[in-house]
């Protein structure tokens, strides 16, 4: 979600050496990316050791997306000459420019599990019951607010990324993932908690219809820790079979790199998913995303650009949604009122809304 505010800072900076401080975990998501001349990975090394590194980098300006004390600390102990950064936690002294929050920011505040139950009784009304879904930044404003403290547009543009073609090609030979089969991509992980996780038996009653469909697939994503689920799903759809015989299944979890898990979300007409990375990866690969919401706010967190006709949002709205627990104290009744037929219609309307836009040229 920095990608747009990325790509404001390179419009605004077009001949300036822009070098992304990030965690090694994600460093790949930034290859060849053109917001960035080069990418700076960091693990576990100590407060010092990245500083050191700065400093040698003899950099001008820093734009600090993260909110912690550490990550200021560290650009003001690198010796950036110029410090932009929300003025948060305590860091303000260490910020050359502090930057004000954006007026509608609404906080991800954890609900209590007393205030859920009273919300659930119909006893009690909450802030959050007019802030996210009346009065919300999405995440993407939220950083692109901060870019335009130093002259750059904050005007909201949808985030980019690519995929080479070689990387793709690698892919669909690697995987088997075919050019003579659409796919239907299935996400049904959260590393946040179980509570962003839509049943795994209703992931598997959408993949069983679609893969029904005349030359359709599903492609199966998903960290190490999701592959129970995965296999649970690729179990259903296997026992199901479609019309044709076996359904066209290939299961990915816990098998791809960064750049794979990227590519093969690329070769995707659509991706079901819960709120979590991979929606908003295929979101900047320009996959149209049908995402389900339990605990968590589309309005600050959905995929791509709020409002955006290329993806579908698919919620119920019980009172006590959203939460942003990791754990239900109740009964998960933001997800399982969700049924598979209103995800499954939402998945027919982007095709629907891609085929006429492939027929429009």
């Amino acid at each position: 979600m920095t990608m747009p505010a990325l790509q404001r800072l390179r419009e605004h900076f077009p001949s300036a050496r822009i070098t992304l401080l990030t965690v090694r975990k994600l460093a790949d998501l930034w290859l060849c990316h053109p917001a960035a001349d080069q990418v700076w990975a960091v693990g576990d090394e100590g407060l010092w050791t990245v500083a050191r590194r700065l400093r040698r980098g003899r950099f001008d300006l820093g734009v600090i997306f993260p909110n912690s004390f550490r990550s200021a600390f560290e650009l003001w102990l690198g010796g950036v000459r110029e410090r932009i950064g929300y003025a948060a936690n305590g860091r303000s002294p260490l910020l050359s420019r502090p930057v004000s929050r954006p007026s509608r920011f609404v906080p991800m505040r954890k609900r209590s599990v007393t205030e859920i139950k009273r919300l659930i009784a119909g006893s009690a009304s909450s802030p959050l019951d007019q802030s996210p879904q009346q009065a919300a930044t999405h995440h993407t404003d939220h950083y692109l607010h901060l870019v335009s403290a130093v002259g750059a547009s904050a005007m909201p543009c949808p985030p980019v990324m690519a995929v080479v073609g070689k990387e793709q090609l690698s892919v669909r030979g690697r995987f088997g993932l075919t050019n003579d089969v659409t796919w239907l991509g299935v996400n049904p992980g959260a590393e946040y908690g179980p509570a962003k996780r839509w049943p795994a038996e209703r992931f598997a009653a959408v993949a069983r219809e679609v893969a029904a469909w005349p030359g359709w697939g599903v492609v199966i994503f998903g960290a190490r820790a999701d592959q129970p689920t995965a296999c649970a799903i690729a179990t259903e759809l296997a026992r199901g079979g479609n019309r044709a015989g076996e359904p066209r299944l290939v299961n990915l979890a816990g098998r791809t790199s960064l750049r794979e898990l990227c590519a093969a979300l690329s070769v995707c007409r659509v991706l079901v998913t819960n709120d979590t990375g991979p929606m908003h990866l295929a979101a900047a690969l320009g996959v149209p995303v049908v995402s389900v919401f339990g605990s968590t706010s589309p309005e600050l967190t959905g995929p791509g650009l709020p409002g955006d006709e290329h993806h579908e949002i698919v919620r119920s709205s019980p009172p006590c949604a959203p939460c942003f627990l990791r754990e239900c104290p109740i009964d998960l009744r933001c997800l399982t009122a969700v049924q598979p037929s209103a995800v499954l219609a939402a998945v027919t309307r982007l095709v629907a809304r891609t085929e006429s836009a492939r027929a429009a040229g």
